[in-house]
Formats: C-alpha cells, sequence, structure tokens
C-alpha cells in the first residue's frame, strides 16, 4: 500500500460509520461548521510536517495563533483601514518567533522541545503584557466576513487551506529547493558532505512554520470574531496529532501535508461524532494524546532488528528447505553408459 494511505481508509470508514455513531453528523449543516474547523487545522498543521519533518517539534503553535488574534482584533479597532497594519505586525510577528526558536536551535544548540516551549512562553507573556489578561476586542468586519464566507457553498476557509497545502506540497516535491529541504531531514551528515546548509534549512522551516500558524490565527479571528487570550492552546495537540496520523515520518525527511491535512479532517470529524455521542470534550484530549503515544511508541520499536530476526522464508517440507529430506544429487553418466 502507498505509504500515506492509511489515513485516507480510515477517513473514509470513520465517515462510513459516522451516522451509526452520531445521527446528523454527516448532514450537510454539519460538515459546513465542522469544515472550517478542520480546515484552520491543516492550516496549522503544514508548519508542524515541515518541522517534524526536520527532526523537531514545535511547541509554539499556541502561542503564534493567540497573538495573531489578539494583534488582528486590538490592533485594527474595528477598523478595515488599520486591518492591513495589523496583519504587517503579524509577519513581523511571525518572523520573530520563528527566528528565536529557529536560532536556539541551530546555533546554540537547544532541543527543538524546549527552544519552541520558551519561545511560547514569550509569546504568551507579550499576550498577557498587551490584554492584561483579557480580551474584548472584536474582528473588523471585513475579516469576519471573508472568514464566514462561502464560495460556490464551499467555505472560504477551505478554499485557503487547499490552495496553501497544494502550493507547499508542489514546492516539496517537485522543486529543487523541496528535494534538499527532505534530504537535509532525512540525513543531516550526508546533507552537509553533499554541500546543502543544513542549519539554514531548518532556521527557514521554523520561521515558515511560524507563519502557517499566523494564517491559522488570521482565520480563528476571523471566525470567531471575538477570539479569548487562549484561542490558540487548542491547537497544539491536534496539529501533532494530524502529523502523527497523517504518516509523517517522527524521525525526518520524508513527510506529506496532504496527508496531514487529511489527518486533520479525521480528527475534527471524531471530535464531532465523541461530541454528538454525547461523551464530555476531555475525551477529545484523551484521544489526541493517545495518537501521539502511539506514533512515538511506533518510531521507538527496532523494525530493522525485527525483521533480521525473523526467518527469511518458510521452510518447505519434503522439499530442499526441509533438513530431514535426503540430498538430492546429480547422476553422473561416465564414458560408454547409457542414459
Amino acid at each position: 500500500m502507498p505509504r500515506y494511505s492509511a489515513i485516507w481508509v480510515a477517513t473514509a470508514v470513520l465517515f462510513a460509520v459516522s451516522p451509526l455513531l452520531a445521527s446528523g453528523s454527516v448532514s450537510q449543516s454539519a460538515l459546513l461548521s465542522t469544515l472550517p474547523f478542520a480546515a484552520i487545522l491543516a492550516i496549522a498543521a503544514i508548519g508542524q510536517t515541515l518541522v517534524v519533518q526536520q527532526r523537531g517539534f514545535d511547541l509554539s503553535v499556541g502561542g503564534v495563533i493567540t497573538l495573531t488574534t489578539i494583534i488582528v482584533t486590538r490592533f485594527p479597532h474595528g477598523s478595515e483601514s488599520r486591518l492591513w497594519g495589523a496583519l504587517g505586525l503579524v509577519v513581523l510577528g511571525c518572523v520573530a518567533a520563528g527566528l528565536v526558536s529557529g536560532l536556539a536551535i541551530t546555533w546554540l544548540g537547544v532541543t527543538p522541545l524546549v527552544a519552541t516551549l520558551g519561545v511560547n512562553a514569550l509569546l504568551t507573556g507579550v499576550v498577557l503584557q498587551i490584554t492584561n489578561g483579557a480580551s474584548t476586542s472584536s474582528a473588523p468586519s471585513g475579516l469576519a466576513d471573508f472568514a464566514i464566507a462561502k464560495v460556490w457553498g464551499i467555505p472560504s476557509t477551505v478554499i485557503v487551506a487547499v490552495v496553501a497545502i497544494v502550493a507547499v506540497a508542489l514546492v516539496v516535491r517537485t522543486t529543487v529547493i523541496g528535494r534538499r529541504f527532505v534530504f537535509a531531514g532525512a540525513s543531516p551528515a550526508a546533507a552537509r558532505a553533499a554541500g546543502i546548509r543544513v542549519k539554514r534549512v531548518e532556521l527557514s522551516t521554523y520561521v515558515l512554520a511560524s507563519h502557517t500558524y499566523g494564517g491559522a490565527g488570521i482565520l480563528v479571528a476571523g471566525f470567531l470574531r471575538t477570539p479569548g487570550i487562549g484561542a490558540g492552546n487548542d491547537y497544539l495537540l491536534p496539529t501533532i496529532a494530524a502529523v502523527v496520523l497523517g504518516g509523517t515520518s517522527l524521525a525526518g525527511g520524508m513527510g506529506s501535508v496532504v496527508a496531514t491535512a487529511v489527518g486533520a479532517l479525521f480528527l475534527t470529524q471524531l471530535g464531532a461524532v465523541v461530541l454528538g455521542m454525547g461523551a464530555a470534550p476531555a475525551v477529545q484530549l484523551v484521544i489526541q494524546g493517545s495518537i501521539i503515544a502511539l506514533g512515538m511508541a511506533v518510531r521507538n520499536v527496532p523494525w530493522r532488528r525485527l525483521r533480521t530476526s525473523l526467518p527469511s522464508r518458510v521452510p518447505r517440507v519434503g522439499g530442499s528447505d526441509d533438513p530431514l529430506a535426503a540430498p538430492l544429487t546429480t547422476p553422473t553418466w561416465g564414458r560408454g553408459e547409457s542414459r
């Protein structure tokens, strides 16, 4: 089977059994309310996929998304003319967050978990400083209208997600930059020997990932209109779980943002089904944590050792592989002997 086919099959099975578990979970109204959340999660998971392909984890997802929602709601004060200035501040904030994480990892040797966790704490501090612990500002009407708009019946957030996913997938799979990116994540030592600047690739990855979180934060602010100061906290575990479900190698290198997006759709639909069955919202956290734990456990299984310990083939009883069978000899014909 293709490497990333499992999540496609699992998602198809989930949608097939959803009406049996929670009636109305695949109705048109239910899908139209679920797809925007899946699209926003898929956009944020793009950055997490790229970071995992470089053998890291990014824990600054929540901080970047929350800071973005605060900037695009507080800075414009409802004014459409000041929205573009707020978007410029979002870009600068994403660049700063990505640079701090990337420089700490590539030049200071800090592990990705510690570096990105520290950046997330810094961003949370900035949010609290701006808001004083309370956020009551609303997104400009233009942004809110765009986030909830539909084009030919398709939510605009879904269109944005599809465009972003296709663009990143094409760059990674069809360009020289993409091949160098995958090579640097799969084997940094070999990539350095081939003349690829691995540190620059890793640094650029964290900066690009921060921009995907910022893009998700902009859509979150428009969709929720008045987001709270913890609007991004619900996206950390789901982004990692979507990457694990999508089949991206946690050892670096191989990955697929398309499969990650399908994983985001799977998680969102699963959450809707769980809530439709009357389960508590905490069950979603249990499911997401279980998925991540299972993915890490599978990563640590010594698959090569297991393959080498298994017999290469099963002996055939009575054949040449049977140790109890008599050895077969080839008759020799001497001179003058008849055959």
